[in-house]
């Protein structure tokens, strides 16, 4: 099974997006995860995805994510826990690294999958 992250962006306008995907695929949905992690100046910031389970037909788990761009106890991490919430789980929360600590993005996404599964929050590679 490929499972990858997508990136919609940083978390302002594209977070509502995230929210529209995670309601017209609620059958599909699996959890929502809020990532906290500190920006160069100590700051704490978020970034949230959403799990998806794979397509009746196709191998691939797609992991939606808004990057680093939310302030910790905004509006928009309320929107997107709210929008978990009504779908019947529990947001998911960690503590994780700033993606400017790896030298390239794919090696952010590959750790954050990485956590996901030894978490069993995703399935194993198979």
């Amino acid at each position: 099974m490929i499972q990858r992250f997508i990136e919609l962006g940083e978390g302002y306008g594209d977070i509502y997006e995230l929210r529209e995907l995670m309601m017209t695929n609620r059958s599909r949905f699996m959890h929502g995860f809020v990532f906290t992690s500190k920006d160069m100046d100590g700051k704490p910031v978020l970034s949230v995805a959403a799990a998806f389970k794979p397509a009746e037909e196709g191998n691939f788990m797609p992991i939606y994510i808004c990057r680093e761009g939310i302030p910790a106890d905004s509006k928009r991490q309320a929107l997107f826990e709210a929008a978990v919430e009504e779908l019947g789980a529990l947001p998911i929360h960690m503590d994780v690294k700033h993606s400017s600590v790896y030298a390239d993005r794919k090696f952010y996404f590959s750790h954050l999958i990485s956590v996901l599964r030894l978490n069993h929050y995703i399935p194993p590679m198979l």
